[in-house]
């Protein structure tokens, strides 16, 4: 099995002056490609994480990691405890913290901001045990020099299928935006052509799978006496912006996001099902229609345009989430 490598140790994230052709100064490397951070940086901010994680999945208070998931993760741990909060009881019996131990980091180097890396742990929460074991892998984000480190994106992989990484003579990993005109699809791209792709099947860029031709299959078969589904999938951007690494192969493991509608209509005398999550994040009420809103992110491996064998990408890992509910 591969794991995802250190990054070289002891590097240094030096404030960088340069000097701008209008004769400006940059602090803070904002031109300057440097690594993103330090691995005791990156050490700290994953055991940061994981205190906040832990306190508020104890609690089911989302405030208190609020300041340490941003993006997708954000949007789905936020929306997870609010609905948990109105049915468990705070650290309740079998509650277990996580546990990541046996973290390794991949650092980038590049030039402004935000700044990201890749944290590789293994958790508690698996229970494949011997050879399925699998690792927990985190993106981290830091939006500005005085910015926290927060977490967008969470996969969860077998370490034999993550490719290993594009390394300059530091050992620095390389960003997947800094080659994106040589991939299948450019990362700011995904979301857009994911979600294409389940509402009319084009462009025709990933690998068949559950999370890909499989999911399609499963709503155009989904049949329920009395019942009829819409589904409406939406790009995401901005806050939820992707993040990668360039692999050594000329790919690129890639995280990105998306949104996802699901509308059920009941026939006259039927109402849809409302489970207690749902309940929780509901606005509305149910008559005959119920619209559930997901947050969905990707792990995806991108091929280098003209790979052998006409390479697509592959989705290794999908993480959804319900964030809000509309009755009708």
């Amino acid at each position: 099995m591969r794991r995802l490598g250190r990054s070289a140790a002891g590097l240094a994230v030096a404030t960088v002056l340069g000097v701008t052709a209008s004769g400006c100064v940059t602090v803070h490397g904002e031109l300057e490609r440097v690594p993103a951070a330090t691995e005791s940086e990156a050490a700290r901010a994953l055991e940061d994480f994981l205190t906040a994680y832990n306190a508020a999945d104890t609690a089911l208070d989302p405030a208190l990691d609020a300041g340490r998931v941003t993006g997708a993760l954000g949007a789905i741990n936020q929306a997870g405890l609010k609905a948990r909060a109105t049915y468990t009881e705070p650290g309740g019996e079998g509650h277990d913290p996580l546990e990541l131990s046996d973290a390794h980091y991949v650092i980038p180097r590049k030039a402004g901001w935000p700044r990201y890396f890749f944290a590789d742990a293994d958790s508690n929460r698996d229970e494949d045990g011997g050879d399925g074991d699998t690792r927990w892998l985190l993106v981290f984000e830091r939006t500005g020099p005085d910015a926290p480190w927060k977490v967008p994106y969470l996969g969860v992989v077998a370490p034999s299928r993550v490719p290993e990484f594009a390394r300059d003579a530091d050992g620095l990993a390389k960003p997947a935006e800094s080659v994106a005109g040589e991939l299948v699809v450019a990362p700011d791209e995904l979301s857009a052509s994911y979600t294409g792709y389940l509402s009319t099947g084009a462009p025709d860029v990933f690998a068949a799978g559950g999370t890909t031709s499989g999911w399609r299959a499963a709503r155009a078969g989904a049949k329920k006496p009395g019942f009829s589904y819409q589904y409406v999938d939406r790009p995401l951007d901005g806050a939820f912006r992707p993040f990668g690494l360039a692999t050594k192969d000329g790919g690129a493991l890639v995280f990105f996001s998306s949104k996802h509608f699901e509308r059920q209509t009941a026939a006259q005398g039927l109402k849809p099902e409302v489970n207690r999550d749902t309940k929780a994040l509901l606005s509305g009420e149910v008559k005959s229609t119920l619209t559930k809103e997901r947050v969905s992110s990707q792990l995806v491996y991108v091929p280098a345009a003209g790979a052998a064998g006409g390479g697509k990408v592959t989705v290794l890992n999908r993480l959804p989430g319900l964030v809000a509910a509309t009755g009708e």
